[in-house]
C-alpha cells in the first residue's frame, strides 16, 4: 500500500497540467515545477538495473534535464528537494529504496554530485540563451550545452568515484574499474540525448512564458 501511494503521488507531481494551471502564479509555479522534477528524478531513479555496486539508472540524464531546463537555481533546488525526500525515507533513490542508509553508502557521492551536475548545467543553458541567432550562433549554442554536459557529467564522478573508493573499493583506481568505466558509453548517449531535449524544451517554456530563468 505504501508502495501504491508514493507511485501516485510521483504520478501527480509529473503531470504537465499542474505547470500550466500555475502559470499565472510565479511563485506556486516554480514550487510546481520543483515537485515536478522531483517525480522525474524518482522515476528515472526507478528505472534502474541491478548492477553492483552502483546501478544502472537514468539519473544522469534528469539531472541533465533538470538543470537544463530549471536553470540553475531551479534545479539544484529540485535535487536538494530530492535527496531530503530520500533522506527521510521515501521510496526515491534506486529499486525504490530510500532512508539515509543509501545517501552514506556506495552511491551517496553520485547522489551528491547531482547537485554539481544540476548546478553546471543550468549555467550553461542560460549562456546558451544569450548566443542570438544563426548558423554561427547554433554551433555556439550546441558547444555550450555540450560543455555544460560534459562538466555536469565530470562533477558525478569527481564526487562519486572518490565517495565509492572509501565506502566500497578500497582504491580510487578499483573505484574507476567498476563505478565509472563501464557507464562511459550510456552517458554519452544520455548527454546526446539531453543537448538536444534542452534546446527544444528551453525554446517550447520560453514560448509559454514557463522558463524559469
Amino acid at each position: 500500500m505504501k508502495g501504491s501511494s508514493w507511485t501516485a503521488a510521483v504520478a501527480r507531481t509529473a503531470d504537465p497540467r499542474a505547470l500550466i494551471g500555475l502559470a499565472t502564479r510565479p511563485a506556486a509555479r516554480r514550487v510546481a515545477m520543483v515537485a515536478t522534477s522531483v517525480g522525474i528524478l524518482t522515476a528515472s531513479a526507478w528505472l534502474s538495473v541491478p548492477f553492483y555496486p552502483v546501478p544502472l539508472t537514468m539519473q544522469t540524464l534528469a539531472v541533465l534535464l533538470i538543470g537544463g531546463l530549471m536553470g540553475p537555481r531551479l534545479g539544484v533546488a529540485s535535487v536538494a528537494a530530492y535527496l531530503v525526500l530520500g533522506l527521510t525515507g521515501a521510496p526515491v533513490f534506486h529499486s525504490g529504496t530510500g532512508g539515509a542508509a543509501v545517501l552514506i553508502g556506495p552511491t551517496g557521492g553520485y547522489l551528491f554530485g547531482f547537485l554539481a551536475a544540476a548546478f553546471l548545467m543550468g549555467l550553461a543553458a542560460s549562456r546558451a540563451r544569450t548566443v542570438g541567432r544563426g548558423r554561427g550562433a547554433v554551433i555556439r549554442e550546441f558547444a555550450i550545452l555540450a560543455l555544460g554536459a560534459l562538466l555536469a557529467e565530470i562533477a558525478i564522478y569527481a564526487v562519486g568515484l572518490p565517495w565509492l573508493a572509501v565506502a566500497f573499493t578500497g582504491s580510487l583506481s578499483r573505484a574507476v574499474a567498476v563505478g565509472a568505466v563501464p557507464y562511459l558509453l550510456g552517458d554519452l548517449l544520455k548527454m546526446a540525448v539531453a543537448i538536444g531535449a534542452i534546446r527544444m524544451g528551453t525554446r517550447a517554456l520560453s514560448r509559454r512564458e514557463l522558463l524559469p530563468f
